[in-house]
C-alpha cells in the first residue's frame, strides 16, 4: 500500500518556517504497528507552537504537526488492533517529533492507540483531544483532593481557550460554581454556552488577588492554564485545604507567589502532565468523559475546520485570538 494524501507540512526556509500543504505518500511514513487513516484531528497550543518552528516542541523539521488524531485502521502488525477498528492517539509523541494528526494517514506503535469508547463518536473524542483530556485530568485530580460542588467556587483561567472551556462545561455538568477568568469579552459564549456562574477580567483578577501575599479566600479550587501572576493570585486566593491545578503557560513561564498559602491555608498546587499520564488514569478519565461528564453540548464548543483553514487557525491560537476547540475535518472521509 503506497497511497497519496494531504497533510499540513512545515517547512523551515531560510530562518522561517513555511506552512504548506502538500501531497505526500505513505512510505513516506514510519514504519509502525499501526497505520491510520485520519478523519478527525483537533487543534491545539502546542500545535501551533510547532507550526511556528518552536524547538521545544519540535526538533526535526520538515514536520506535520498535529498531537491529536481519530480515524480508521488500515494496517495492523498486532492482534490488539484489526482492520476498521475506530481509534484515536491524543499525547506521546505524535505531532511533535512524529508526525502526526494534520494529516490523512498516521503510523504509530500500537500503545499510542485507544480503542474508541462507547459513549463518543471519532468526532467527539477530538472535540476533547488533549485539551479535553488535560481539562479532565485537572477536574479528576481536583475530586481526588476531596472538592465538592458544596465547598465553593473553582476558578478557571484561560476560559476561552481549549482547556478552560472544557474544564468549565464539565464542572457545570458537575454543578460546580465557576469563576471564568479571560482576556476576551464575550458573556454569551462564557456564561450561555460553557455554563459560567461568573466572569472576571484577567486584569481585575490580578489586581483583586496578586497584590498581597495572602487574600481573602474565593475559591475551593482553581484550574490554570496561564501561569505567572493568575496562577499565584489563584494561590493566594484559595480557601483552607483547597488545591490549584497547572497546565499551561499562556501568559508566563514563571511563577512568583508567598509561601503563605501553602504554610497557612494547607493549599496544594498539583502539575497535569497529559503526555506520560498512566495509561490506567488515561482510561478512567476517558470513560468518565464519555459519560456522565460528557456535557449536553459538546460538538457546540467545537468549530470545524478543513485542511486550508488549517494556518490561520494555528496563527489564531499562537496570538491568543481564538475561541474554544477547533476539530479538523479530513475530506478523506
Amino acid at each position: 500500500m503506497n497511497s497519496v494524501f494531504n497533510a499540513l507540512l512545515i517547512t523551515e526556509r531560510d530562518g522561517k518556517f513555511v506552512k504548506e500543504i502538500k501531497q505526500l505518500k505513505t512510505d513516506q511514513l514510519p514504519d509502525n504497528e499501526l497505520l491510520i487513516k485520519v478523519c478527525y484531528s483537533s487543534v491545539n497550543y502546542k500545535d501551533a507552537l510547532s507550526a511556528s518552528g518552536n524547538r521545544g516542541v519540535t526538533r526535526r523539521f520538515p514536520h506535520v504537526p498535529g498531537i491529536d488524531a481519530a480515524g480508521i485502521v488500515v494496517k495492523s502488525k498486532t492482534q490488539s488492533f484489526t482492520l476498521g477498528d475506530e481509534v484515536f492517539i491524543t499525547g506521546y509523541d505524535l505531532g511533535m517529533n512524529t508526525w502526526g494528526g494534520f494529516s490523512q494517514y498516521i503510523s504509530i506503535p500500537a500503545k499510542w492507540a485507544t480503542h474508541l469508547p462507547k459513549g463518543l463518536s471519532l468526532k467527539d473524542v477530538m472535540c476533547y483531544g488533549t485539551a479535553g483530556l488535560t481539562a479532565g485530568l485537572s477536574i479528576y485530580r481536583l475530586l481526588d483532593s476531596g472538592i465538592s460542588p458544596g465547598k465553593g467556587s473553582v476558578a478557571v483561567s484561560g476560559a476561552t481557550g481549549g482547556v478552560g472551556s472544557i474544564a468549565i462545561a464539565i464542572l457545570h455538568k458537575l454543578g460546580f460554581k465557576v469563576t471564568a477568568i479571560t482576556g476576551k469579552n464575550d458573556e454569551q459564549y462564557l456564561l450561555n454556552t460553557l455554563g459560567a456562574t461568573q466572569i472576571v477580567s484577567r486584569e481585575q483578577f490580578i489586581q483583586t488577588y496578586d497584590t498581597k501575599a495572602l487574600c481573602t479566600p474565593a475559591f475551593a479550587a482553581g484550574i490554570d492554564t496561564c501561569g505567572g501572576t493568575i496562577l499565584s493570585g489563584m494561590l493566594k486566593a484559595m480557601s483552607y485545604g483547597g488545591i490549584v491545578t497547572c497546565c499551561g503557560m499562556l501568559t508566563s513561564l514563571d511563577i512568583n507567589t508567598s509561601i503563605f498559602p501553602f504554610i497557612l491555608r494547607g493549599v496544594s498546587l498539583a502539575g497535569i502532565d497529559s503526555v506520560h499520564t498512566p495509561s490506567d488514569i488515561r482510561k478512567q478519565v476517558w470513560q468518565l468523559l464519555s459519560t456522565g461528564w460528557k456535557p449536553d453540548n459538546l460538538n457546540e464548543l467545537a468549530s470545524e475546520i478543513t485542511l486550508p483553514e488549517l494556518p490561520s487557525v494555528l496563527d489564531k491560537l499562537l496570538n491568543g485570538q481564538a475561541k474554544g476547540r477547533y476539530v479538523l475535518v479530513h475530506d478523506n472521509l
